[in-house]
């Protein structure tokens, strides 16, 4: 079972490190210039681990 990936909006500040680590689930949202998850679950896990270890204000989780 995929693991569900949660981003806090309140707390991004729009750096666009987990975009640019994993476009496949973060998109920086051009109206609130803050990021954003498109595929909540079954995305390459690896690459969401990394963006939530790269978040400056650690606004990314896994679910749970």
């Amino acid at each position: 079972m995929a693991r569900k990936v949660l981003l806090d909006e309140n707390e991004c500040i729009g750096c666009g490190v987990c975009e640019e680590l994993c476009p496949e689930v973060f998109h920086l949202d051009p109206a609130t210039s803050k990021a954003e998850v498109v595929m909540e679950e079954g995305g390459p896990e690896d690459q969401i681990q990394e963006a939530i270890d790269n978040c400056p204000v650690e606004c990314i989780s896994w679910e749970g």
